[in-house]
């Protein structure tokens, strides 16, 4: 992917506007999604970029000129346009969005009908390739309008609280400048939540830097305001908030492959026997509640576009990875950022234990070293070291980078999609002097 145009990612489109993204080039997108698609209508939605309502309006008129009919749907989040293709019909959904990149970035997520994912195997590449030609197949004249699908968004979520089981807990909700905070807005007339808004102004200029909860400085401010107590836990979300972030009572940050276990639990209660997908870079506690919920747990690569083929191809009733996706059967088997939300909500206050007991136990079992990063010359290189040091004697699965595991501890490693960058993660049966020191043993080798 990007050989042609070097904002071509492996599932989306993402590039520093105006170099390698601008309202020429998404023209020439959304003819060529029109050509490869064969779509008739399609729905189209952005974040909070400033360079989002000239990439949109330019992308509607190349789908307009192509035949399209298209539906704006303005500020919105990735899963409302998620929403909106499946639950109106439409034959395709493109979210203008750079999720978690620095503000002079932008891109595009692209689904089909149903919400169906397009990526480099599945069509992206062929968009690519036909927006760099610009030969185009189809003319027409579609039309342009605009709707607002909030209250329905909203509809569609009630059904994770069916019974109105959420008693009104005290939360810090932080939506960083993004999105997140118009969604949550909508939401709370609905939910008996006490949620003290922090950075809920959606501002494209990112005055707190750019929503991205993963990376210690950005979830700072929210464990500072957490640390003066009185809250039953905090969230966060990132800028197009297809991801949710947790923190205890304490304000303590919970690492994404707790809460898989959290809610793959909750899920499993209301759908005995279900399946849950799951990646590989954290497993062992998943496995472990999956098998007490009665369930069946199926490993599958990272990455978005594989895990919802997956969870189709299964008919799994949830996803999740320890980046902070989680994916669900009811969400037409896509991310959502308020899902997790709500169901983290429901969980605290049907059990009236606070969050922090709820993963305390997890935590204990399967300590982990959280995902660590380093940039690196050569990731096959590095792979193929580490493979001929720690692979024997050992089980050696390639599902998604390196997995190697052994009776007491077990470790990941895999290269980034993106750039020259090796992703470790190292997870231990109950000791978590040992996954320090085979952490920092690894990184040893890794970065040698």
């Amino acid at each position: 992917m990007g050989d042609l145009l070097a904002c071509f990612k492996a599932y989306d489109v993402r590039g520093v506007v105006p170099d390698e993204l601008n309202p020429e080039l998404a023209y020439a997108i959304g003819r060529a999604y029109a050509d490869e698609t064969g779509a008739s209508s399609v729905c189209l939605g952005r974040d909070i970029r400033l360079s989002g309502p000239e990439l949109l309006s330019a992308m509607a008129r190349g789908l307009n000129d192509a035949g399209v009919d298209v539906v704006d749907l303005g500020l919105v989040g990735t899963e409302m346009v998620y929403f909106a293709t499946a639950h109106y019909g439409f034959d395709g959904g493109v979210m203008i969005t750079a999720s978690h990149n620095p503000p002079q970035y932008n891109g595009m997520k692209m689904v089909r009908k149903e919400s169906r994912p397009i990526s480099g195997d599945s069509g992206l590449s062929n968009i690519e390739r036909r927006a760099y030609e610009k030969k185009w197949e189809r003319t027409g004249r579609g039309r342009s309008s605009k709707a607002d699908s909030y209250a329905e968004f909203v509809q569609h979520l009630s059904q994770f609280d069916a019974k109105s089981e959420i008693r009104p807990l005290k939360v810090l909700a932080c939506a960083g400048n993004g999105a997140a905070g118009l969604a949550v807005e909508a939401l709370l007339p609905h939910v008996s939540l006490d949620v003290t808004p922090m950075m809920f102004e959606p501002d494209g200029s990112f005055p707190n830097g750019v929503p991205n909860p993963i990376i210690p400085e950005s979830r700072k401010p929210v464990e500072d305001a957490m640390a003066k107590g009185g809250y039953d836990f905090g969230v966060a979300w990132d800028g197009d908030y297809d991801r949710a972030f947790f923190f205890d009572e304490w304000g303590k940050f919970i690492e994404g492959y707790y809460i898989v276990g959290l809610l793959a639990n909750a899920i499993l209660a209301d759908n005995p026997g279900g399946t849950v997908i799951y990646d590989p870079r954290l497993v062992w506690n998943t496995l472990d509640i999956v098998a007490r919920a009665g369930g069946n747990a199926v490993m599958c690569k990272s990455g978005h576009a594989f895990i919802k083929e997956k969870m189709r191809a299964e008919n799994a009733v949830y996803g999740g990875e320890m980046s902070a996706h989680h994916y669900f059967r009811d969400h037409w088997y896509c991310d959502s950022g308020m899902i997790p939300f709500l169901l983290v909500s429901k969980l605290v206050s049907k059990t009236g234990s606070s969050l922090g007991k709820l993963v305390g136990e997890m935590i204990e079992k399967y300590p982990c070293s959280g995902e660590v990063n380093s940039h690196v010359a050569d990731v096959a290189d590095v792979l193929r070291r580490i493979e001929s040091s720690y692979g024997e004697g050992a089980d050696v699965d390639k599902t998604d980078g390196l997995s190697v595991e052994y009776k007491d501890w077990r470790f990941n490693l895999r290269g980034s999609n993106t750039e020259p960058v090796i992703r470790l993660n190292v997870e231990s049966r109950g000791d978590r002097k040992l996954v320090e020191s085979k952490t920092a043993e690894l990184l040893q080798v890794i970065r040698s």
